[in-house]
């Protein structure tokens, strides 16, 4: 799969990406719990898209990292598509 062929509301079986872009992680939390959050900007060759990063993976990644999202899913978020490894996803530095 590429960024070409994300869709709003679907699964992402696997695709590969770079990391171009980190905002800084911040914590939240509410009423059933707390963690971290980081939005990232991957790319591949046929273009790019926002992705969001919980908890245990918000410290997985840097910029510069190739990575890949098995098992993922692609919701939006103010008109955009935002990419995430969802509840069942794995989230995969390449070496």
């Amino acid at each position: 799969m590429q960024v070409k062929d994300l869709e709003v509301r679907k699964a992402v079986d696997n695709i590969e990406l770079e990391v171009v872009d980190m905002d800084e992680a911040r914590d939240w939390s509410n009423a059933r719990g707390s963690g971290r959050v980081v939005n990232v900007k991957v790319k591949d060759e046929t273009g790019e898209v926002n992705m969001t990063l919980w908890n245990q993976d918000v410290d997985k990644i840097k910029k510069g990292d190739k990575i890949v999202v098995e098992n993922g899913w692609c919701g939006e978020y103010q008109g955009d598509k935002q990419l995430s490894t969802g509840r069942f996803g794995k989230l995969t530095v390449q070496e």
